[in-house]
């Protein structure tokens, strides 16, 4: 058993040595990168049966973005080489995935307005991999950079396997990524074992604590009612649990709307009295398959 776990190990060894560190990682490699995990990213982007799979999430999230931008780091041979490479990778990239698009999305040339969230990220990572680039030295130095990123990916890995777990299969492979490659960067980026423990271990430990301390979703949103009644300024909502949602009037007259808070997702009624008439209904938060809040509101006869 002792000389499989070995043979293990050192597989395991060869592999991460040549990925994070044994890559030729000239500037035509960087250019034909650069393209391919365009070319994929807008691929699961179009293709309708990716739509809303871990493939998908790709070209919305960080978690492979990140995944591409340490291998470019951990195979460069100074700061500025680590900063300058890994900023060409992602100006040439991202407007690509945006261009592929184009041809295949109803908003055409218009979907370029969502790029300018990718061209503050392409401009940070000048900054981000100079400084990236010390994860090579494998100290607390490293440990210390590494952990906003690791952070990151503990967050979106656990919340994902979370919701793989209420709406199987989905977003499962995205929390399986994500998590592995906080262990993967704990194993590869570290030289001993506290290192590698605090590396792997930290991440979660802030993310349990969050997870604790916040709410597991916060949602105001203005509601137009089922029956659209026309209420007054006289109109008072009696919720029947108040700590599912609170529920008040937004507006009045014609386009009446309510305004609903709520912090979890659940179900409840809720009266509204104005004058002599009294409203009753029913109030559904609900997480849709997609991972969005969804609210549904029935009138009660």
């Amino acid at each position: 058993m002792g000389g499989i776990r070995m043979k293990q190990d050192n597989i395991l060894k060869r592999w991460t040595d040549t990925v994070y560190g044994g890559l030729n990682m000239s500037w035509p490699v960087v250019i034909i990168y650069a393209v391919l995990t365009a070319v994929v990213t807008a691929i699961f982007l179009i293709v309708p049966v990716f739509s809303e799979t871990s493939f998908y999430y790709m070209g919305v999230t960080f978690e492979a973005w990140i995944f591409f931008a340490v291998i470019i780091m951990a195979n460069c041979r100074t700061p500025l080489d680590s900063a300058l490479k890994t900023f060409v990778f992602f100006l040439i990239s991202q407007p690509l995935i945006y261009l592929f698009q184009v041809p295949f999305s109803s908003m055409g040339w218009n979907l370029f307005g969502y790029y300018r969230y990718w061209a503050l990220w392409t401009i940070a990572t000048l900054p981000m991999a100079y400084v990236g680039w010390y994860i090579r030295k494998k100290n607390w130095l490293s440990v210390l950079i590494l952990l906003p990123v690791m952070f990151v990916l503990a967050l979106d890995g656990v919340g994902s396997l979370m919701f793989a777990f209420r709406h199987f299969p989905r977003r499962l492979l995205k929390g399986i990524f994500c998590t592995g490659q906080v262990l993967l960067y704990a194993y590869v980026f570290t030289s001993d074992l506290k290192q590698r423990l605090a590396a792997a271990i930290l991440p979660f430990v802030v993310y349990g604590i969050l997870s604790i301390t916040r709410p597991p979703m916060e949602l105001t949103v203005n509601y137009f009612l089922p029956d659209h009644p026309v209420l007054t300024e006289n109109a008072v909502i009696e919720v029947a649990d108040p700590k599912a949602a609170e529920i008040s009037v937004y507006q009045t007259g014609e386009d009446s709307m309510i305004q609903i808070h709520a912090a979890n997702y659940g179900n409840t009624d809720f009266t509204i009295t104005d004058g002599s008439q009294v409203y009753h209904y029913n109030l559904e938060i609900y997480e849709d398959d997609g991972g969005h809040s969804q609210i549904r509101i029935t009138r009660i006869d």
